[in-house]
């Protein structure tokens, strides 16, 4: 079943305020639309997701290897990558209340609340036959149920063939035929429909007049595919290998909302993979699945993600699909896998007059590599693992608590470590103990407030593992290992626990299951 629930997301967003993890951007001069900062827990947690990431894909794989291109690049990459002249939105904006929208958002929401209006028409006929309901009978044979399902047909086709041949005046039309009113002053004084690039730009130099308009990167793949020839030659790589990228990208949404979802700053994890042409396939059927695994690993739970396969395709793409995660909003992508052809290095190869070819010394011949690509939103994934994570339950003595069941080798702190009094020497041998495990993992102390409040702090914040204190620590060098998700705790000595913490937190455990 699909979350969309709005309450859940609501809660997210307040505990990952109140325990660090993320903040509205400038808060205190009453924040900025769609930016966020990344408190002390999130900014642990996003390193922790990096690294799994990047060791995943560069440490344990011989042939791809990692860069950290610039975020800005000669204009001409973009004239060449398509984004000047086809990234667009198209843009329209309600005359009364200053509202700016998406035309295709808002004729989006028409269509899902006609959607609702079958879902509710299916919900009555559930209750009227009970067990005997034929869903999809009903819904292939009932006359307001076929009906609205041909207008949303009627409306899909004619909003697909405006935005593909770029008659706006049809999208504008459309909204007007269908009295799509703004949603928050109900006008319908529309504005002409009209393009809108997604790009930031700005200008390179200290005078405006003689500066050269360049641009905030949409996207870090093109920093990759400028790169090839470098990294090529001077990693002496054969096909097929892979360029691997963790960078920010910047997109100048109309709408971005849905909290650190859709932003107009972000960051990208993105691999492209060259491979000899003919090959494409068998590389975008393995990478598909190996990216799939990659994520199950984490233990989210497998039921929260799927496979949604393009049916219409970027004209560079033979092939693309995205893996979707249940957010509290629904599924929605996650990562994109695409087959790219070799559109990209042929359009580089096209505007720089440089050849970006491989010699393949089996054929005796060059050609342009055709790339794979693997694209994963860091943001999301975040938000991914904060859904999957954000508990409330009842505890066996009644008691209620909030807990971030957040994988231990991504958690932003691995241990506690907690003196059950702040008295008896309990505190100096806690201290102790932390100095010789603090350089190995990240680790917190706390010895204020009773140790049931102590616990909840720490679940509050995903902390998987808390190492008690107490007096017969003092006399037998043992300590209480307590489970973050059970509650469940051992004894263990503390010549032990390194050790013992190793197993359960390292990375290297979740980079063994994917092999």
């Amino acid at each position: 079943m699909a979350n969309q629930d709005d309450n859940l997301l609501k809660k997210i967003v307040a505990h990952a305020k109140e325990y660090g993890f993320v903040f509205p951007s400038s808060e205190i001069y009453d924040g900025l639309g769609a930016a966020y900062d990344y408190g002390q827990n999130g900014a642990e947690l996003k390193n922790n997701i990096k690294s799994y990431w990047w060791k995943s894909m560069v440490q344990m794989n011989e042939n791809i290897v990692g860069i950290d291109a610039a975020i800005f690049m000669h204009p001409t990459t973009w004239k060449a990558s398509g984004h000047v002249d086809a990234f667009n939105d198209p843009l329209i904006d309600n005359k009364d209340s200053k509202k700016r929208y998406r035309a295709d958002v808002l004729v989006e929401e028409y269509i899902a609340k006609v959607e609702a209006k079958i879902n509710k028409e299916v919900s009555k006929a559930a209750k009227r036959f009970g067990d005997k309901f034929d869903k999809d009978q009903f819904i292939a044979t009932n006359d307001r149920v076929v009906r609205y399902t041909e207008e949303i047909n009627t409306i899909n086709t004619r909003m697909k063939s405006a935005i593909e041949t770029g008659n706006l005046n049809q999208l504008k039309e459309l909204i007007e035929e269908l009295g799509i009113a703004d949603p928050v002053s109900g006008s319908k004084n529309w504005t002409d429909v009209r393009q809108f690039n997604l790009m930031f730009s700005t200008e390179l130099g200290s005078l405006a007049e003689g500066a050269n308009k360049i641009y905030l990167r949409p996207e870090t793949a093109q920093g990759i595919f400028v790169n090839f020839l470098n990294v090529q030659k001077t990693g002496r790589m054969k096909l097929p290998f892979g360029i691997a990228q963790i960078g920010k990208a910047f997109r100048n949404e109309i709408i971005a909302r849905q909290f650190i979802f859709r932003m107009r700053e972000f960051e990208q994890m993105e691999m492209q993979f060259f491979v000899k042409p003919g090959e494409e396939m068998q590389w975008y059927e393995h990478w598909k699945e190996h990216r799939m695994k990659w994520h199950r690993t984490l233990g989210l739970g497998d039921e929260n993600y799927r496979y949604h396969d393009h049916l219409n395709l970027a004209h560079y793409a033979n092939a693309a699909c995205d893996i979707e995660f249940n957010f509290p909003m629904g599924f929605k992508e996650l990562e994109g896998i695409h087959s790219r052809t070799d559109f990209d290095l042929k359009a580089h190869e096209e505007y720089s007059g440089k050849k970006l070819q491989f010699f393949d010394h089996q054929e005796n011949k060059s050609y342009v590599p055709y790339v794979v690509e693997t694209s994963i939103g860091l943001d999301r994934l975040f938000l991914a693992v904060l859904t999957a994570a954000y508990k409330e339950e009842t505890l066996e003595d009644g008691s209620e608590r909030t807990v971030l069941k957040i994988p231990a080798a991504l958690a932003p702190s691995k241990v506690a470590v907690l003196p059950l009094l702040q008295k008896d020497g309990l505190p100096e041998k806690g201290r102790e103990i932390l100095d010789k495990i603090k350089y190995d993992f990240a680790c917190q102390y706390d010895e204020k407030d009773t140790i049931g409040k102590r616990y909840r702090r720490q679940d509050a914040v995903g902390t998987p593992y808390c190492i008690t204190i107490d007096h017969q620590t003092l006399e037998d060098n043992t300590v209480t290992l307590r489970d973050r998700d059970t509650a469940k705790q051992e004894r263990i000595n503390v010549l032990d626990l390194k050790n013992r913490i190793e197993e359960l937190v390292s990375l290297t455990g979740l980079l063994r299951q994917i092999g």
